[in-house]
């Protein structure tokens, strides 16, 4: 079920009557998501599988493809919305989770839920649930308010669960979500570890020491890791050429493109796209 204020789009659906790979998904694939994934649910995002152990929170950007692998999707809930309903940048500053539930480079965000922190987030899901049926003046307040504290407390777990909450820490939480923000927002236009420590008025070396207590991957795994990604998003989902692509990455020589995708992921960029 969607509902719409003008402009602006929220809604619910029950994975278990919900097929990503025939129709809902492209009517709202530029929309913001949330997941709610049942333990032991198997789940495909992008190009990677995962089976969860615990029940989880997934946070989705627009444009990722997301596939349940289960035939039984029972308990999976999707709640979806448009930047005009709630744009995570704008609004930013009240829930702090751009750079870490949203446009996080360094890893897929998932928020695995211990069994009081599943219930909370289901008692909220079916609050959203019972709302999507009004039609007081005020329920669009109201949803928006429930996906923030959704977001809110999520946040709040994944800072928990990477050791991140102390307020000595803060720091290093802030650079995180900077960095992981400039590398979203530029990684078609800006390709080298220098371009980035520029931007952060950090040296290259000073970079990569601070990223290497934060992740195991260095900065320019990441940034390359974030090309490769939207190369294969762009062989998958679109019609777009091998050279349209290299272009649109902001790689002048196709054939230095090919080189590195075919470096990187052990296969060429039109052998890839035939698996599709």
């Amino acid at each position: 079920m969607t509902k719409q204020f003008n402009y602006k789009q929220f809604g619910n659906i029950d994975l278990a009557v919900y097929n990503t790979t025939t129709k809902s998904v492209y009517r709202i694939e530029d929309h913001i998501k949330v997941i709610f994934i049942p333990q032991n649910y198997g789940i495909k995002i992008d190009f990677q599988e995962f089976i969860l152990p615990h029940d989880a929170l997934l946070f989705v950007n627009p444009k990722v493809v997301v596939q349940p692998l289960n035939i039984d999707t029972s308990g999976a809930e999707l709640i979806h919305f448009n930047r005009d309903f709630y744009c995570i940048e704008i609004h930013d500053q009240e829930v702090a989770c751009d750079g870490i539930l949203y446009n996080n480079v360094f890893e897929v965000p998932f928020i695995e839920l211990d069994e009081n922190q599943s219930v909370d987030i289901q008692k909220i899901i079916a609050n959203i649930k019972s709302e999507m049926e009004s039609h007081d003046a005020s329920t669009e307040e109201m949803l928006r308010i429930l996906l923030k504290l959704i977001i809110i407390k999520s946040t709040r777990i994944w800072k928990q669960q990477h050791q991140l909450a102390e307020n000595e820490q803060y720091s290093d939480v802030q650079f995180l979500r900077k960095f992981s923000k400039l590398v979203e927002e530029n990684y078609k236009t800006h390709h080298t570890v220098a371009d980035y420590a520029d931007m952060l008025a950090i040296t290259p070396k000073s970079l990569s020491k601070k990223i290497s207590l934060l992740s195991k991957d260095t900065p320019n795994d990441i940034i390359k890791n974030r090309i490769i990604l939207e190369s294969k998003r762009l062989l998958a989902h679109t019609a777009l050429s091998v050279k349209e692509i290299a272009y649109s990455l902001n790689y002048e020589d196709d054939a230095y493109f090919v080189r590195f995708f075919t470096k990187n992921t052990g296969i060429s960029p039109t052998s890839f796209r035939k698996l599709f």
